[in-house]
């Protein structure tokens, strides 16, 4: 396919400047890594640039084929709903750009490798009185009420649990699905383990991040016999940024495809099984740029008619505006998000 190719960085976008300001670390890393290649990024919402202003600097530049990288660890709503919406609307308001997605994050070596790095911090930083097999990991994932995403998390736990040999590993979510935060860490000390690692699977700072730590106090000192140990989240490890170069790589080999066997909107996944076929659009296009700054005014009209292609079969109509009720909204244990 001829024309001039650019990235583009989707990411969700925060109120916490932080994060915004760690994405963009990411994304300028992202540049030093692929010198040729003009990379832009932009959020869904809360923080600018978004995605739409990423696109025009692009077009701008004189690209004609976008390489779209979802800033994402894993595909759940934002990655198979509303990144698609977002780029199949701006491609169908400018003639002569083809935009491509790639896949998310997912879990990659280096993805693990990063991780274990971060974890490895941890351990540096504390005593070494205390062996790997007196040792609880656990791993804190965002919380999606895509069932498959939540399980990718429980994996990347299984793989650091397994790669560290640490005696036990626990998964837990900062909101929407179960178990939080401090339920989750409650039951884990009470497995009579010496030492807790409590490592946010996240990629950037925000509330959620701040909130899991304080969670991680409160339970601390209601156990002042177990050592609790805060490991950093991801943030801009180089194997990070090495990975977001992959993915827009493997776009242009055409290796794109997420993993469809577990997606509620495709199978019947236990307990999401009236989910199969649901419409898929973004609902972000109310909020884009709000929350940092001055936030973004915008006054386009919406095309609705582009379907979502993120290796899918479904059918995707737009006469259906809402967010599916998730099925365990009144569990005990969850899945408010963390207050």
């Amino acid at each position: 396919m001829a024309g001039k190719v650019g990235v583009m960085v989707c990411g969700h976008g925060s109120r916490d400047e932080g994060a915004v300001r760690e994405f963009a670390s990411v994304a300028e890393g992202l540049r030093k890594l692929m010198p040729d290649t003009p990379v832009e990024y932009g959020y869904l919402e809360f923080a600018t640039p978004i995605i739409r202003d990423g696109l025009d600097r692009l077009r701008d530049q004189g690209v004609t084929r976008v390489l779209a990288v979802p800033g994402m660890l894993f595909a759940a709503g934002h990655v198979k709903n509303d990144i698609p919406s977002v780029l199949n609307t701006y491609a169908a308001q400018n003639d002569g750009i083809t935009i491509e997605l790639g896949k998310e994050l997912g879990i990659d070596p280096k993805m693990m490798r990063a991780a274990g790095a971060r974890i490895q911090e941890a351990l540096d930083s504390a005593s070494d009185d205390i062996a790997k097999e007196e040792t609880l990991l656990v791993v804190v994932g965002r919380g999606a009420s895509d069932p498959d995403a939540n399980g990718n998390v429980a994996k990347v736990m299984r793989l650091l649990w397994e790669g560290f040999g640490f005696g036990w590993g626990e998964t837990v979510y900062s909101g929407v699905t179960f178990p939080l935060v401090e339920p989750g860490l409650e039951h884990a000390a009470r497995l009579g383990f010496k030492r807790i690692i409590v490592f946010p699977y996240f990629l950037f700072t925000g509330v959620l991040i701040k909130r899991i730590y304080e969670h991680a106090d409160r339970v601390a000192e209601r156990h002042p016999n177990i050592e609790f140990i805060k490991a950093p989240y991801l943030n801009d490890h180089p194997l990070l940024i090495e990975t977001f170069k992959e993915r827009a790589e493997q776009i242009l080999t055409g290796d794109t495809s997420m993993n469809c066997g577990g997606c509620k909107y495709r199978t019947q996944v236990l307990g999401f099984e009236d989910q199969v076929g649901l419409v898929q659009e973004s609902h972000h296009h109310h909020v884009e740029g709000i929350g940092t700054g001055e936030g973004h005014t915008h006054d386009h009209k919406h095309h609705h008619d582009q379907g979502h292609d993120h290796g899918h079969g479904h059918d995707h109509g737009h006469d259906n505006h809402h967010h599916h009720p998730y099925p365990h909204a009144d569990h005990p244990l969850g899945p408010k998000t963390l207050k």
